[in-house]
């Protein structure tokens, strides 16, 4: 999330983890968060940054202090599919509110979670934010792990929402091999598109690519969780 560094292929960016490097960097003022079944598009929030100018690197290394509300006023379009699964406990879906990044409480952090959902205070130490980018037993101002056996044990990647502190359940097996965890069902693929002038996305049903083409001179930039 805070490393300046190319993640995976364009073949697999749909399939597989992916972050494009010169995406990451650019300026970008509206971001949509996707959830796709094999490329075709289930749900979808769009919402607009507070300031513009920002790349998503710059936003994701501002970890000390972190716990910034990134948006403001809600998703500009939340569109989900009819017959779209798991949404009563999806980590973006199922909660309203605005986007949270770099989230630290206590030795845990969540890089994104949504301000409807429970946001912990920042010395309690209850493993109860959660969303996308999330890791128990970690420095959150710095983004390192508590230890080397740590940083193997406690990340997991997609979360759900969820009350009970421990076990936490997670989706698929993208996570640590620390004992509390409890492996769930993977709803779908997660991905971030963002943009510096796109105030919608394409709504269910409509098959992704790396960019996407909302008017002739609008587009949004894909990476993939």
């Amino acid at each position: 999330w805070a490393d300046d560094t190319f993640i995976g292929t364009y073949n697999d960016a749909l399939t597989k983890d992916y972050l494009n490097r010169m995406v990451w960097r650019h300026p970008v003022r509206y971001i949509a968060l996707v959830r796709h079944q094999q490329g075709e598009v289930d749900a979808v929030k769009v919402f607009q940054f507070k300031e513009e100018g920002r790349s998503l690197l710059n936003r994701f290394q501002a970890m000390d202090p972190g716990r910034q509300i990134v948006t403001e006023g809600g998703p500009i379009q939340e569109s989900v599919s009819k017959n779209a699964q798991n949404m009563v406990d999806d980590p973006i879906f199922s909660v309203g509110g605005d986007l949270a990044f770099n989230w630290g409480y206590d030795l845990n952090g969540a890089r994104i979670a949504l301000t409807g959902g429970h946001l912990s205070p920042v010395n309690v130490n209850d493993d109860s934010t959660h969303g996308l980018g999330n890791h128990f037993a970690c420095y959150p101002l710095t983004g390192k792990a508590y230890s080397l056996s740590h940083a193997k044990l406690w990340p997991h990647e997609i979360s759900v929402i969820q009350s009970s502190v421990s076990p936490t359940k997670v989706q698929g097996t993208d996570h640590g091999t620390g004992t509390k965890y409890i492996s769930g069902p993977v709803y779908g693929n997660y991905a971030i598109y963002v943009s510096e002038d796109a105030t919608s996305f394409p709504k269910p049903g409509h098959t992704l690519d790396i960019e996407i083409d909302v008017v002739p001179k609008y587009k949004f930039f894909s990476e993939e969780l």
